[in-house]
């Protein structure tokens, strides 16, 4: 059995928790994706009833599927969705979760990527994930530095960390695959501080130097270093919100690295991300049309004082 065929059986089975004669719709975007060729080819000999739907690129993250697209994920009891840009805080994604279907979103996922991550092992990653979600859970303080200069803190009062466990097995289910991290919406307009991104950020790929936030009342008042031009015009483009923090995410998985992708930047263990823009699907109150995160390496990260990685090690 080929990697790719092996990775494909074990989402279907170990992540999806998929039964035969459930209906699998996998959203591609791309004619040629091997990925999407394989979790069809996977599902069909599971005793799956496979669906695959081709649509056209989208510009950016966020942005909706065409209706059809959207009507058939409200469908099926298990959607997958490797497509270039990402599905996840979208409404045709939170409707399809609220009609019962499990969702994985793969966006940007490559054939090395996938036949890499879905090699970890998922409960370790859950275990991992649930105890940072907790910690999340209980405080309502950040505090976030790394060796190049992040110095950002922001609230978490009343907001609640989500583990991405990679294992969706109930109805309504959500993450990404490969999975492996927590994540919350920082309480909007608190987040105050630098943040310097050094490892990659959502449209630019792997970081050749640093991009620098600074942040005042939850929003960005200024941004030096690679892209920053590029940044400014998403976000102009987006629409008011685009450059709010929406995000604090911590990575879980051992098996994940740094490759430019930020569907796998995301998860590696020791590291955190923090997104702009959209949260409004996950405990936030910014809706806009779009989604970009930003991975720092070396951070040191405190809850209420208590720290949860320091230096880029982990502590839960």
């Amino acid at each position: 059995m080929s990697e790719l065929r092996n990775a494909a059986e074990t989402l279907l089975l170990k992540c999806m928790g998929a039964h035969a004669g459930e209906s699998v719709l996998v959203v591609d975007d791309v004619r040629s994706n091997v990925v999407s060729i394989a979790l069809i080819d996977a599902a069909a000999a599971l005793g799956l009833e496979a669906i695959r739907m081709t649509m056209p690129p989208r510009e950016r993250s966020g942005q909706e599927p065409p209706e059809a697209v959207a009507m058939a994920m409200h469908g099926a009891d298990i959607v997958l969705i490797p497509t270039t840009w990402s599905l996840s805080h979208t409404r045709a994604r939170t409707a399809a979760c609220t009609a019962g279907a499990r969702v994985a979103s793969m966006p940007g996922i490559t054939e090395a990527m996938f036949a890499r991550t879905l090699t970890a092992d998922y409960e370790r990653v859950a275990e991992r994930s649930r105890s940072v979600a907790a910690i999340l859970n209980a405080g309502n303080n950040v505090q976030i530095s790394s060796p190049l200069g992040t110095n950002l803190s922001f609230s978490i009062a009343g907001r609640s960390g989500t583990p991405d466990t990679g294992l969706y097995h109930t109805p309504g289910d959500f993450g990404n695959l490969p999975a492996g991290e927590a994540y919350l919406a920082p309480v909007e307009g608190t987040a105050e501080g630098t943040l310097v991104v050094d490892a990659s950020m959502a449209g630019l790929g792997v970081l050749a130097s640093p991009v620098t936030f600074t942040f005042s009342k939850g929003k960005v008042v200024a941004v030096e270093g690679e892209g920053a031009q590029q940044l400014r015009d998403n976000w102009a483009a987006a629409g008011k919100g685009a450059d709010c923090v929406a995000e604090l995410g911590v990575g879980t998985n051992d098996r994940a690295i740094i490759t430019g992708k930020v569907l796998e930047d995301e998860k590696v263990l020791g590291t955190v991300h923090i997104a702009l823009g959209n949260n409004a699907h996950f405990g936030g109150t910014c809706d806009v049309p779009y989604h970009a995160d930003g991975v720092f390496t070396k951070p040191t990260l405190t809850v209420d004082g208590t720290i949860v990685i320091e230096n880029g090690v982990p502590k839960f």
